[in-house]
């Protein structure tokens, strides 16, 4: 059990270290992270301390990659978001889909695929009839309409013979003694996000190695809306031990975190210890009390829409930020407001970086018609801003400072923009600050914390059935802290998380 802080990750990667030196073969390890770059970043620790080659890893992977590669599932078998549109069109149900790889994150993606989707998905990963999960779910959905897409997307996919993510993982479960490898040692990461169908892979990992550590903490189990099961790690056989001492909580937030864990009626008891810091809490009525103009800030909340007004704020202030891991300002923008600026202090720029330029001018006043899109260089040509404008349809001139050059950058933008540079803000850099609710922010810390105390409809009204997961959210929103928590108080204290 790793606590918020303490290396649980780290500890794993330790472990492999430990048994490559027994002198355990690369490929007789298996290394199972919940996420993509959790994966990534066992294999470029093992590679870099023993001299390997990713392909002496083969079994570094999510488990969804697992399966997939023992599977025999081709690439071109997996389902994309055309045949969900297909779909969609064939049986006159709409069937929204922008973002579904859950070989990144399968929560995440649950979380934002289509509500019709995210049911049917979630029965499947909680094991449980689609009618069960339907009516567990709040939503407008009617029956004949789920039950009637359920159907469809089963005989969509054995017809085209297509797989979605969860298929991986249940054609595994069921055929496993086909193909699972023997492996001396396993390691499975961020064990308490794992769901029922998640656990049923790991049992079988399990059954195929000779010994296997699971790493996990019950306590920032905060993922059971979408299908996750705390209770089975807590549950688990086996002896277990705790990484107690914390690097990133200083006592004063770790003396909240306590009293938070404390209220989790169902829990693993754990020793665990604070940075030798004292770190600062502050109680404030609204985050522009705060100065975020240094350090790195998280900004959170329990739900989207509390973060509304406070992007309103940091765009008006001229702050750069990130939500939920998106820059404020579009890379495309960043590049064609520098890409102009270099031109105009004689530098060149790439061709790709011109077009980025040409895509902000009106045609006919700040560029030539048919000159656009720059159709005779390529995207690694060097140009400047004199040959644009004798060979390639340039007609704005070197005088105009960006937002005049580049007429069709929309308002509010540059506005934005103006402020940015006004407060001397570096708009291409690495953002400081970053907005994103609890739930988003689980593994990421900041200097600074800000934590929003109110609570959602929706979850208070979750919270009189099951309270430990509002505590759990909080406690992990607190423990983002490696120096100063700023507790917001709410704007409804009736509806709100007491700290």
């Amino acid at each position: 059990y790793g606590p918020p802080g303490t290396g649980k990750t780290t500890a794993l990667l330790n472990k492999v270290d430990d048994a490559l030196n027994q002198g355990i073969h690369p490929s007789k390890i298996g290394y199972f992270a919940f996420t993509r770059q959790a994966a990534y970043e066992a294999i470029e620790r093992a590679c870099q301390r023993f001299s390997l080659e990713p392909k002496q890893l083969p079994w570094f992977r999510t488990l969804h990659s697992f399966a997939l590669r023992l599977s025999g599932i081709r690439p071109e078998q997996i389902m994309q978001a055309e045949h969900y549109r297909e779909l969609s069109r064939a049986i006159g149900v709409s069937i929204t889909v922008d973002r579904f790889n859950a070989e990144d994150n399968i929560l995440e993606s649950n979380a934002n695929s289509d509500p019709i989707l995210s049911i049917i998905n979630l029965a499947r990963l909680r094991k449980v009839p689609l009618r069960s999960q339907y009516n567990q779910s709040n939503t407008d959905i009617d029956w004949v309409t789920l039950s009637y897409v359920a159907e469809s997307l089963i005989n969509y996919k054995k017809r085209l013979q297509l797989y979605d993510f969860t298929d991986m993982l249940e054609i595994f479960v069921n055929e496993s003694s086909k193909f699972c490898p023997n492996l001396s040692v396993s390691f499975i990461d961020e064990a308490q996000d794992l769901s029922p169908l998640q656990w049923d892979v790991a049992h079988i990992i399990e059954k195929y190695s000779d010994k296997i550590y699971c790493a996990g903490d019950d306590d920032q189990a905060i993922y059971k809306w979408a299908g996750a099961e705390v209770e089975h790690l807590i549950g688990l056989d086996g002896g277990y031990e705790v990484l107690e001492q914390s690097y990133r909580v200083p006592r004063n937030i770790h003396a909240i975190a306590a009293r938070i864990s404390k209220r989790i009626h169902r829990r693993v008891p754990k020793s665990y210890l604070p940075k030798e810091e004292d770190g600062e809490v502050q109680r404030l009525n609204d985050v522009s009390d705060i100065d975020l103009s240094d350090g790195t800030w998280l900004i959170l909340a329990q739900a989207n829409y509390f973060l509304h007004n406070v992007i309103d704020s940091l765009r008006s202030s001229g702050l750069l930020f990130a939500y939920h891991g998106k820059r404020s300002i579009s890379q495309k923008i960043s590049e064609a407001v520098n890409g102009w600026e270099q031109m105009r202090k004689g530098k060149a720029i790439t061709a790709q970086s011109a077009r980025t330029v040409y895509s902000y001018m009106s045609v006919g006043n700040r560029v030539k018609r048919g000159f656009k899109k720059l159709p005779h260089l390529m995207d690694d040509d060097e140009i400047t801003l004199e040959q644009l404008q004798v060979n390639h349809g340039l007609l704005a001139t070197k005088d105009m400072i960006w937002h005049e050059a580049m007429d069709r950058i929309p308002d509010g933008e540059r506005a934005y923009i103006t402020a940015l540079l006004r407060r001397g803000e570096k708009f291409n850099g690495t953002p400081r600050i970053h907005l994103s609710t609890i739930h988003g922010s689980k593994g990421g810390e900041a200097d600074n914390v800000v934590l929003f105390t109110d609570v959602s409809p929706a979850a208070s009204k979750a919270a009189e059935q099951d309270p430990d997961e509002l505590h759990r959210v909080f406690y992990v929103g607190v423990t983002r802290t490696k120096k100063n928590l700023y507790l917001i108080e709410p704007e409804d204290a009736l509806r709100s998380y007491s700290i």
